[in-house]
């Protein structure tokens, strides 16, 4: 009797530890970054958001009592590597989550694995094919490539610059820049003169940016690009003596734009994130207490100024927390759903509202109009 006793009270002992095991399993958080290559200074800050912020929450005793765990490979700026850590991430490492994919390219190349798994994916990525048309199973936090051609020319036309040449580049964020921005300037009364483009890891842009400058008619330049290119081409398009406006799209919203592209950068114009701007933005801005938090707290944690990147990685890991957090569970549909029920999301990229028939759930007022003045990002009035 006392034996089967003892065996009743070891079942139960294991049993309750089996269930204590299982309750503290970690709630894991995929992520493919493009921490090195041409799209490094995007996914460098992002996977560092991503690992102070985890490790942040751990200190605060996690979500839902559980410690959060980063799983996280380097695609080396490759979209065609995205596939196959996607794959790692959904089938071996059992993921609950996904946040990021850097680049449009990378998110694409993993958006048919994430539909077929039915794990929620937050992306880092610009292009509005992300997007659109929706899919179940993917959001993305970063404003589209489609709402900064239309900033942009809605600051064009305000100085009466209405015939554009076009710079884009060839990666996936850039042909889809290419393509939305042909469609809005169909739209909004700018005629494109010229239409070039340069590979994402090219380092001479003269022969494109020398027939620029000397098309017929051409009263402005816009680049769409991301990494280092359009800082090349922006050292370049002052080199050839191009004293035409320039803007950029915001695949450039970042320091590390300024500090490649040096002097060649002063007078860029460029549809950005509040988070550049947070130390002049006024105290009434909703966005202001938001940005200032994750501004100094990564200048603290890593010695060194924010992006908009960066940025995106932070919105993406809070939304998808508040999600986990409503939904009370790692449910992988109701996380999607929670996901897609998100309303007033005050974040550093905007104040985010989702719903079924938008993934974004950013509007045109999120960005605002920036120039760049001394080496330094300002508002544009």
């Amino acid at each position: 009797m006392k034996f089967s006793l003892k065996k009743i009270a070891l079942g139960a002992a294991l049993a309750v530890g089996t269930l204590t095991a299982f309750a503290a399993d970690p709630i894991k958080i995929g992520s493919v970054l493009s921490v090195t290559g041409p799209a490094a200074f995007l996914g460098d800050p992002e996977l560092k958001t991503l690992q102070m912020y985890v490790e942040d929450i751990n200190k605060k005793g996690g979500v839902l009592g559980r410690q959060l765990e980063l799983v996280h490979y380097d695609d080396g700026s490759d979209a065609g590597k995205a596939n196959g850590f996607g794959k790692r991430l959904i089938d071996d490492d059992k993921v609950d989550i996904l946040v990021g994919g850097t680049t449009t390219g990378a998110t694409m190349s993993m958006a048919p694995l994430v539909e077929k798994a039915g794990i929620p994916f937050i992306s880092l990525a610009g292009a509005v094919v992300v997007v659109e048309p929706v899919k179940k199973w993917i959001f993305k936090t970063p404003h589209t490539d489609r709402m900064a051609a239309e900033k942009v020319f809605e600051d064009m036309k305000k100085h009466n610059l209405t015939k554009v040449a076009l710079f884009s580049e060839t990666s996936g964020f850039g042909q889809s820049g290419k393509k939305e921005t042909e469609g809005v300037a169909a739209k909004m009364g700018i005629t494109l003169v010229a239409n070039e483009t340069y590979g994402p890891k090219d380092t001479d842009m003269s022969p494109q940016l020398t027939k620029i400058r000397n098309t017929p008619g051409v009263q402005a330049v816009f680049i769409f690009g991301l990494g280092q290119g359009p800082a090349i081409a922006t050292k370049g398009y002052k080199q050839l003596g191009i004293t035409l406006p320039l803007y950029h799209a915001h695949g450039v919203a970042s320091d590390e734009f300024i500090k490649i592209a040096g002097a060649a950068a002063d007078g860029v114009r460029m549809p950005g994130a509040a988070l550049l701007v947070h130390d002049k933005l006024p105290p009434n801005d909703p966005q202001k207490p938001v940005a200032e938090g994750y501004a100094k707290a990564y200048k603290a944690k890593w010695n060194a100024d924010v992006s908009t990147f960066g940025g995106h990685a932070y919105d993406g890991l809070m939304l998808a927390v508040d999600a986990i957090k409503r939904a009370g569970s790692t449910d992988k549909a109701k996380v999607r759903d929670a996901i897609e029920a998100t309303k007033g999301f005050v974040g550093t990229g905007g104040v985010v509202n989702m719903s079924a028939t938008d993934h974004m759930g950013l509007d045109l007022s999120a960005f605002r109009m920036l120039e760049i003045k001394n080496g330094d990002w300002t508002l544009v009035k």
